[in-house]
């Protein structure tokens, strides 16, 4: 199982009690134009805003520079993208694709089945909100990191099979630290919370989707480490926060009185 101080210490970090107040909405839906690595497969168009605003977190000043190409490190990154291409078509391969659809019923779906609970706007719109605002926050942490450090993607310039579409966005939108595994882990450690009896399957479900961009072609493992480091500490951050408090208090009484199970869970 994959364990490190800093990383568990988000999902074991006590959230405060804070003064409950009435759930905001689902807004209605609006077209949103996909920007960048964390909306490939975000099918659900909101105008919630995250809870951290610009500069809460200096990424680029905690990950430091991704690793040199010439460089022990960086030579594994590529021969990790490399080996990893011979990986097409296999069971791994297509569990990749699943992971890399954060919410249209891929990665999201795999976290509820490890809960035993549907996690939908109509089931668990209070867990829902939270999950949707903490991927805002993704992009507003990783961003200036990306631009930082303009980390190009191992498929950039390479013709070999990737298990995502290649889109133009690929080519700019720079590769360290992984918005996917960001999301992946923050997620995973924050459901933790919510429901701590199964820790180590959610952890691994956030393990998986970090893991599936190096078997995707679309990262590098040092950017999915990087991912993992920076979604630890916004997650940190983010329980200094009053109003990730009093969501996550809701989030945790409608996990507690959840009684729909998700379907099609397998073995």
């Amino acid at each position: 199982m994959f364990r490190t101080p800093t990383i568990l210490a988000g999902a074991t970090l006590a959230v405060a009690l804070a003064a409950c107040s009435s759930l905001t909405p689902a807004p209605t839906p609006a077209a949103v134009a996909p920007v960048g690595e964390s909306l490939v497969s975000h099918p659900l168009p909101t105008n919630l805003t995250g809870y951290l605003a610009a500069g809460a977190i200096d990424g680029a000043a905690l990950l430091g520079p991704p690793p040199a190409p010439d460089s022990l490190r960086g030579q594994a990154d590529r021969a990790r993208y490399l080996e990893t291409r011979s990986l097409e078509g296999s069971p791994r391969w297509k569990q990749a694709i699943v992971d890399n659809d954060l919410w249209g019923g891929g990665a999201l779906k795999q976290y509820a089945c490890k809960m035993g609970v549907v996690l939908d706007a109509k089931h668990t719109p209070a867990t829902l909100r939270v999950l949707e605002r903490v991927e805002l926050d993704v992009r507003t942490v990783s961003k200036p990191a990306k631009d930082h450090y303009n980390r190009l993607r191992p498929m950039v310039g390479d013709d070999r099979a990737v298990c995502v579409p290649r889109e133009d966005w690929m080519k700019t939108n720079a590769g360290y630290p992984s918005g996917h595994a960001m999301t992946g882990w923050a997620w995973a450690l924050i459901l933790a919370e919510l429901m701590p009896a199964k820790t180590d399957g959610l952890l691994a479900v956030g393990k998986s989707v970090g893991d599936s961009r190096a078997i995707c072609g679309v990262h590098y493992p040092s950017d999915i480490e990087a991912g993992r480091t920076l979604s630890s500490a916004m997650v940190a951050t983010l329980h200094g926060d009053p109003a990730f408090q009093a969501d996550l208090r809701r989030a945790r009484a409608e996990i507690a009185r959840a009684k729909t199970a998700p379907q099609d869970c397998g073995v």
